[in-house]
């Protein structure tokens, strides 16, 4: 006989995550999977979602997350493939290095468009799948940069306060109508992924190793330290958990800077 499986904390549980083929969305579908779920990993880059995909044992979609049409697309592909939806990543980001005064009004409608537009789009066409599923979740992806004032990304930092305002109203609408649906956001601060190390000077260098154990307070966290806070959220040991922004930033947003 086999060893008998200890059922995972997302056991049995259709997960899909947007931008999945690297970095952030990567290390959630691996997490989600390692603990049982079905994960669906959606990206631009559909070669490298199904290199994704295959190694988890889950599925792979191509999807612009600011294309209406490929939203209703994959949704209805989902319902056909796995009947339903218990958790959804809302992870596909971009970023432009430009202060107020270099940022071009289509930069601006750009990040908007991927962030904002993308995760309402990812939002309103799950929400049918989701609901009366017996528990399920919506994770948002906002960031520290909404909550602090970072002169060289206005564009992003905007989009990504949107983004947590958006969820509590998404939160609220769910209790409100019953439908045992959750929606929170996560904040990350600094983490070591391909669009940090780029955007750091460090392009086509190795990924650091962030080691285990507590980090100093300039540290860089890893992929799986977000991934960890996606599982908590898109379990149920999170029940209680509804409508909030949590910062995942070792400290970062609460440290007094004078």
């Amino acid at each position: 006989m086999g060893e008998m499986r200890m059922a995972g904390r997302v056991e049995g549980k259709v997960a899909l995550v947007t931008g999945g083929a690297m970095g952030l969305g990567k290390a959630d579908c691996e997490r989600l999977a390692g603990e049982g779920a079905k994960v669906i990993v959606t990206d631009r880059q559909v070669e490298q979602a199904h290199k994704v995909a295959e190694a988890i044992g889950g599925d792979a979609m191509a999807l612009d997350v600011t294309d209406e049409v490929q939203w209703k697309d994959v949704m209805k592909a989902v319902e056909e493939r796995h009947g339903g939806l218990e958790i959804l990543v809302n992870n596909a980001g971009n970023v432009i290095f430009e202060n107020i005064e270099e940022c071009s009004s289509d930069h601006f409608r750009l990040h908007f468009d991927i962030h904002v537009m993308g995760t309402f789009l990812g939002c309103k066409y799950a929400l049918p799948l989701m609901k009366n599923r017996g528990g399920s979740s919506i994770i948002n992806m906002a960031s520290t940069a909404a909550l602090m004032g970072y002169p060289a990304i206005p564009a992003y930092t905007a989009a990504k306060g949107a983004i947590a305002a958006m969820t509590r109203s998404i939160a609220i609408h769910c209790q409100d109508e019953g439908c045992g649906i959750r929606c929170n956001a996560l904040a990350p601060g600094g983490i070591e992924t391909p669009m940090v190390r780029d955007i750091s000077g460090r392009q086509g260098q190795e990924l650091m190793d962030i080691p285990d154990g507590p980090l100093p307070a300039d540290a860089l966290g890893a992929p799986r330290d977000v991934a960890n806070a996606v599982l908590y959220l898109a379990s149920d040991e999170s029940r209680f958990i509804n409508g909030v922004v949590l910062p995942v930033d070792n400290g970062l947003d609460a440290r007094p800077h004078h």
